[in-house]
Formats: C-alpha cells, structure tokens, sequence
C-alpha cells in the first residue's frame, strides 16, 4: 500500500459511491482525512454514526481546504452543487463526479465559473441498486473500471492533476480509462442506460398486467424478470436525471434497439429459426467475453451466491445505482 493520493479529500453526497469512497480511501490509505456533506440531514447523521468522516453543515465547509472534491450525486444537481462551491474551493484543488453521464455535466462545471481548480469529469462504473450510506462498501470498486474524461485545452498543471487523480481511483481498485465525454455517452446509453429503461419498462408493463394475470406474473416470476426488476428498483431520481442528461445518445441506441426488435418480431412471426438461432447465438458470445474481461461472475444464479463484492458488483449497471 502506498501514501495518501490526497491528504484531504471531500464528498458531497453520502449514498452508495460516496460512502464507499469514504470506506475504500481510508481501507486502502488514498487519503488522509475525509469530509463528508448530503443535503438530507438524515443522511448526514447516518454516515455520522458509520464513521465515514468529519460530517459537514454545508458544501462549502466540507470543500473547504480539502485536495479533490467528488460529486456523488445525481447529475441534474451537479450543476447547483458546482455553482455553491464557488470560492470555496482551494486553487490547484481537483473538482471531479461519479456521474454516469459525462458532457452535459462537464458543461455544468465549467459554467460554475471554478477559476484556478482543475476540473475532472469522472464516471466509476461500479455500483449495485441499493441506495443510502449503509449499502457502501470499500470493495464497490475493485476490479472495476473508472472512466475520466478530461476537458480540453486546460493549463499546463492539467494533466497532473488527471494523472493524480487517476492514482487516487487506482489504489481504490479500480481500472482507469480516460475518453471523450461524448463518446462515454454513447458507450453508456447501450450498456447501462437503455437496459434501465427496458427493465423499468417491462417491470411497468408487468405490474399493469397483474390484474389479468391475477398475481401470477409475480408468483411465478422467472430469473430473467427477477433480474428486470432488480434494476427497476434504482434510485427513480437518479434515472431520471440519467435520461435526461443523456437524452440525445439513448434516443440513439432507442431507434436502433426498436429496428432490431421489430426484426426479430418479423423472425418469430414468419418462424425464421435461422435468424433467431443467429441472434441468439451472437449474444451468448458477448457474454463469455464480458466474464472473461472480468467485468462478471461466471457463477451459477447469476452470481448471487458468491462473495459479497463480486454479488454486489453483479448489477448490470454496476455503476450507477446511487449518487446521492
């Protein structure tokens, strides 16, 4: 294990990516000190009797003198949270998030007006669909990816300031990337963003059919439905800021998803085996490489009878069940 990455580092926002910062930088030494601030006071006091850090009255208190401050929150607040901490942070501090949308929050911190702090957009792609301070863990981001997008034509010092960000997210665990945000976007709306809204739309779907099939859809709910509404069950205002936020790529992947189904419609109505069995076939690939890339459990039952970080882990989102 080596120093501290930062001596003091502050977050804002005290669910689940926020409290396991908290836990995996003092588990693992990244950093020396910890403050914490959540808008909901509730919360604050819970991450209090956890001892997740010094828990702080307001923003810009916890900011305050602190090296790297991380937004772990949903992205539509961001753009306030940003905005309040204007002279409150200290010059050459780092200002990054844990969003899982990266350019319209790059274009809400730079409008913040943060002179003389070096803004790092982040995105860890690790989470569960658990929510609060308790559903923390310090192993959320072991083996996982953490995707940077910096900004671009920054001072000199910039790049610095990435690098040592990165090592921060390293000696949490984690796997670190750096991409344009736009292209985050993309790569996100297909593998996170539009399997939530699948999952939040057949969930709606099933529940409107419970008065035909009189409580049948639930009693006899297989694992593929389980799954469905494992993901439904994240954080509402979280998503919602999430389609928001990232409206253009997800309509996007939305119209090339719906051509592709309303083929595979055509296949099951004309009975052409050939074209399913194709499909079929395709999918399974990509999913022997995503557990040979390590990014799932090949365990049976969809990973839920293994170590708790590895059945924690195992959220398709991974990344985003909780910012706030």
């Amino acid at each position: 294990m080596t120093g501290p990455v930062f001596q003091r580092i502050a977050i804002l926002g005290a669910g689940l990516i926020g409290s396991s910062i908290a836990r995996a930088a003092a588990e693992r030494g990244a950093a020396a000190s910890t403050t914490l601030y959540d808008c909901d006071p509730s919360v604050g006091e819970r991450a209090r009797a956890l001892g997740l850090g010094r828990i702080c009255a307001s923003a810009a208190e916890a900011a305050q003198d602190a090296d790297a401050v991380f937004l772990c929150m949903p992205v539509g607040a961001m753009g306030r949270a940003a905005q309040e901490l204007a002279g409150a942070l200290k010059p050459g501090a780092i200002l990054s998030d844990v969003g899982s949308v990266k350019a319209s929050v790059a274009r809400e911190l730079e409008r913040a007006g943060l002179h003389e702090v070096h803004v790092i957009p982040g995105h860890p792609v690790a989470g569960t669909e658990k929510s609060g301070p308790e559903a923390g863990f310090a192993s959320l981001f072991e083996g996982r990816w953490c995707i940077l997008t910096p900004l671009a034509n920054q001072g000199e010092d910039y790049a610095g300031a990435v690098a040592r960000l990165a090592s921060f997210w390293e000696q949490l665990g984690s796997r670190v990337e750096t991409m344009d945000a736009e292209r985050h976007d993309l790569v996100l709306a297909i593998t996170s963003h539009v399997p939530h809204l699948i999952a939040y739309n057949i969930v709606a779907t099933a529940y409107d059919m419970e008065s035909v099939t009189e409580g049948e859809v639930v009693k006899f709910s297989a694992s593929g439905f389980r799954d469905f509404t494992r993901l439904a069950s994240s954080d509402p205002t979280m998503w919602r800021d999430i389609f928001l936020n990232n409206r253009e790529a997800v309509i996007e992947v939305l119209g090339r998803f719906s051509e592709d189904l309303i083929a595979l419609q055509r296949a099951i109505r004309w009975g052409q085996g050939e074209a399913l069995f194709e499909t079929f076939s395709r999918a399974r690939g990509i999913r022997r490489a995503i557990i040979e890339a390590g990014q799932d459990t090949a365990a049976p039952n969809f990973g839920r009878d293994a170590d708790k970080g590895s059945a924690d882990r195992g959220s398709a989102d991974r990344e985003s069940a909780d910012r706030g």
